[in-house]
């Protein structure tokens, strides 16, 4: 039982502490049962809170794991044993609180710590599990609509512990505040999962169930063209009976920000013209879009600097991330900014006649509490108002806090983007900057295996939370740098753990054998896993169900072997 409360808050410019359930500050009407944990706080004067945790001491044995859930959909996530230790920023980042800012905008390391042996937080829910076993028991937040709520554990000193992220949160007195609305679940995995995402949250089985095709960012990156995505359409024909979606992504605007502005010189018949063509080969028309982002040169940015988001400490309009010579974020309370991606969506999606928007760089809208509103309140009102801008259309989300957009986007990605290269290698040939952006600074920066990773130890959330998108597998031989057998194993486990199954290879150029493989990892078949753990620090076994047959694989994250995939 949870007996510690620990919290700190502002009182005008007073910082105070109060550890107890009615103290001078405020009272906690604290209610913990085998299956839940509530807490109702009332102000008794105006604060400012800083933060608040609850703790309690748990025993940890030496064969028990506890999945954290990242920050965001780029952030490691998986099991961890008491021995592990896991590292955030490179020690590199630590050099200045500059180079720290900029290395750690895509995560959560100017709020929570990172490598101590044995110490992991999880966000918006987590579980325990022994080795070997099915049983779980799962703490999760209803909601973050308050604020994150973050799970972490101290496995060395058996220590349990609930945050709720309060930063920037302000009340009044009098003001009613729900900090916890978390349930306790145990059994087998996929009934408690079940009882999660479908009982508790109140998710409803995603209308998209299975897609499969081409996203065109990890070839050519910016560097498309009407008569590239026209080229690689057609690609796809030999394939077609097992291709239902075709993307379009970074690259077809002016500017990141400037989203209706195309670039006319690398699209002269313009973006309608390009959902039309997909729509002629009978696929879903999916495009991207950066919807908080503005480019530093971008038109938007330049017109509109009253837009933009600026830093609480200093007032400087706030980089939200460092891609494009970096993009400043557009505040979504200003009511301009408001009605300017309404207008985008309505264009995008009823005059160009896209079916689908991937929406990319989204946790930029949270990365500081601002307007007495918490990081999680201010990324659940964002993840609404693209909601309510979409209207009925789908949404791949990417780049989200998931505790935000469980039950709300249609599909979402659950790793970090995939690597043209399996691991650092400076091969002749070898795209140099799909390379260095491949060299791990965090735990959000493309790389193949943190993909990999993700998608197995997501897996639960593929059909409950969303339709799960574990970023793109690759079967080209040119521009990229894997072996054949990464290639084949990274396609497999995406089919396993995923629904959003993408390329971005011309299929034109496959022989019948890619085709074949293609084919095969793009058809919908029923996968059910019923375990996944490591076995030692690069090898996990992935047991599952495959149209009702029991098979198991094992491979190793640094090398990309593999065992057959024999049935149990």
């Amino acid at each position: 039982m949870f007996e510690k409360i620990r919290s700190e808050f502002l009182i005008g410019k007073a910082l105070v502490k109060q550890n107890a359930l009615d103290g001078r500050a405020f009272s906690l009407d604290f209610k913990q049962t085998k299956d839940s944990i509530k807490g109702i706080l009332t102000a008794k004067c105006d604060l400012d809170m800083k933060s608040f945790e609850i703790e309690c001491e748990k025993d940890f044995e030496d064969d028990d794991l506890f999945f954290a859930n990242g920050y965001q959909a780029w952030t490691t996530s998986r099991e961890f044993s008491k021995d592990d230790k896991f590292d955030g920023l490179i020690k590199a980042a630590n050099i200045t609180k500059f180079v720290k800012h900029f290395a750690g905008l895509s995560g959560d390391y100017h709020f929570e710590s990172y490598g101590e042996e044995g110490k992991f937080h999880s966000y918006t829910y987590c579980y325990f599990r022994e080795k070997g076993e099915r049983e779980i028991k799962l703490y999760g937040s209803r909601s973050e609509r308050n604020g994150f709520t973050i799970f972490a554990v101290d496995m060395k000193n058996d220590k349990f512990i609930i945050r709720k992220d309060v930063e920037g949160l302000h009340l009044k007195a009098g003001q009613v505040y729900e900090i916890f609305d978390i349930a306790i679940i145990e059994g087998d995995m996929d009934d408690v999962m079940d009882k999660y995402f479908f009982d508790f949250v109140g998710c409803k089985k995603p209308e998209i169930k299975h897609l499969s095709g081409y996203t065109s960012w990890y070839n050519y990156f910016q560097n498309i063209s009407e008569e590239i995505i026209i080229r690689d359409l057609n690609g796809l024909d030999r394939a077609s009976e097992e291709v239902n979606i075709f993307q379009v992504d970074d690259g077809y605007q002016q500017a990141v920000g400037d989203w209706l502005l195309t670039d006319e010189k690398k699209f002269p018949k313009g973006m309608k013209y390009i959902a039309d063509e997909i729509h002629k080969k009978g696929y879903k028309a999916g495009i991207w879009l950066a919807p908080f982002s503005a480019q530093v040169s971008s038109k938007i940015a330049k017109e509109h600097p009253d837009w933009l988001l600026r830093h609480n400490r200093n007032g400087k309009k706030m980089l939200g991330c460092q891609g494009w010579g970096g993009a400043y974020t557009l505040d979504i309370y200003n009511e301009e900014v408001r009605a300017y991606i309404m207008e985008v969506f309505d264009t995008v999606l009823n005059v160009w006649g896209f079916d689908m928007v991937k929406l990319d760089f989204l946790y930029s809208q949270c990365i500081e509490p601002r307007n007495g509103k918490t990081r999680g309140e201010i990324m659940c009102d964002g993840v609404d108002l693209l909601r309510e801008a979409c209207g009925d259309k789908w949404i791949l989300g990417c780049g989200v806090p998931i505790g935000a957009c469980m039950g709300i986007f249609d599909a979402c990605r659950i790793s970090c983007d995939a690597s043209k290269n399996w691991k650092f290698k400076l091969d002749k040939g070898v795209d140099v900057n799909a390379l260095v952006a491949s060299i791990r600074i965090n735990c959000e920066n493309p790389s193949s295996q943190n993909a990999i990773i993700n998608t197995v130890f997501r897996n639960h959330l593929d059909g409950r939370a969303f339709c799960n998108d574990p970023d793109v597998f690759f079967l080209r031989d040119i521009n990229i740098n894997y072996t054949w057998e990464q290639k084949v194993l990274h396609g497999k486990i995406n089919s396993i753990c995923g629904n959003v199954l993408f390329v971005s290879d011309n299929a034109g150029d496959f022989d019948d054998e890619r085709i074949g493989y293609l084919k095969d990892f793009f058809k919908d078949k029923d996968y059910k896993v019923r375990l996944a753990e490591y076995e030692d620090e690069d090898v996990i076994r992935l047991d599952f169900t495959e149209n009702g047959e029991d098979k198991s694989l094992k491979f190793n994250l640094k090398t990309g072997e593999s065992n057959v995939f024999e049935v149990l």
